[in-house]
């Protein structure tokens, strides 16, 4: 199988192209393609000529796109726009990874695929753009949202509560938002899992849900910190952007195609961190 991935040096994309190492992968970065130029994007993947078109790339800076919202539509929205187009004319299916983030947070149970998605902030918006341009151009595609995500190879909240663990006595964590921590490793087996499946909407995050806050006690248990970490609302640290206070996701396509659900977040921090 030919695999055409974008973001390829990203924190997910590092995993992507691990898992799928014993196919012929054609990565893109974005130093090698600018997502946002229709024919740039057109020209590439067909001279690719790949079997499936995994799109990782994508504008991430939560706080910075409420200052440049049209940036984030740019990239998130044109930008898989193109590459969907590009997709449906080879035939060829798109992988489309999207956001917790384009629901509002106030539903009490997990989020379902099917739920109306209501975004907070216009990065949770410019990625829900990106799932209408996807589904409105081709059939052939796997809109899958995850969160929170953690890997060997990018920053993220295991790193940073890692490091403050080694510069504080003490942390304040928030302890009003929750959500899913969800390890790339384990999101990238599961994207290959899932291709040749039904089409559709998939959450896919690891099983389990936390606070910010349970999620830091929980590191600084298994590193052997003994730190006191206090738990605080939002307000303790405005940002530009809203977080959606409830931001879990149900895996309810996963276990409906038949799919094994991700180990739980626990587990795979342990591994994480061992």
């Amino acid at each position: 199988m030919k695999v055409a991935l974008t973001g390829s040096e990203g924190m997910l994309g590092q995993d992507i192209q691990g898992v799928f190492s014993e196919d012929e992968l054609i990565g893109f970065t974005y130093s090698s393609l600018d997502i946002t130029v229709l024919d740039d994007v057109i020209r590439s993947i067909r001279e690719a000529r790949p079997d499936v078109l995994i799109h990782a790339a994508a504008y991430t800076d939560v706080d910075r796109a409420e200052a440049e919202p049209e940036q984030a539509y740019l990239v998130n929205g044109l930008g898989t726009r193109n590459l969907a187009m590009a997709a449906e004319e080879l035939r060829i299916p798109i992988v489309y990874l999207s956001t917790d983030y384009v629901f509002d947070g106030t539903k009490k149970a997990a989020y379902d695929e099917w739920d109306p998605a209501c975004p907070v902030n216009q990065y949770g918006l410019s990625k829900l753009i990106g799932e209408r341009f996807v589904t409105s151009l081709t059939n052939r595609h796997y809109i899958v949202r995850t969160s929170w995500l953690c890997g060997k190879n990018g920053k993220n909240f295991v790193e940073t509560i890692c490091r403050l663990l080694t510069e504080r006595e003490s942390l304040d964590v928030v302890d009003d938002q929750r959500g899913c921590p969800t390890f790339t490793s384990d999101l990238a087996v599961k994207l290959r899992e899932l291709l040749g499946r039904g089409y559709g909407t998939y959450h896919i995050t690891n099983s389990g849900a936390c606070s910010w806050y349970e999620f830091a006690v929980k590191i600084a248990g298994l590193k052997g910190y003994n730190k006191k970490i206090a738990p605080v609302t939002s307000d303790k640290f405005p940002r530009p952007a809203k977080r959606p206070a409830n931001s879990v996701l149900g895996n309810t396509m996963l276990r409906l195609e038949g799919l094994e659900p991700l180990r739980p977040w626990e587990e795979a921090l342990a591994d994480y961190l061992g």
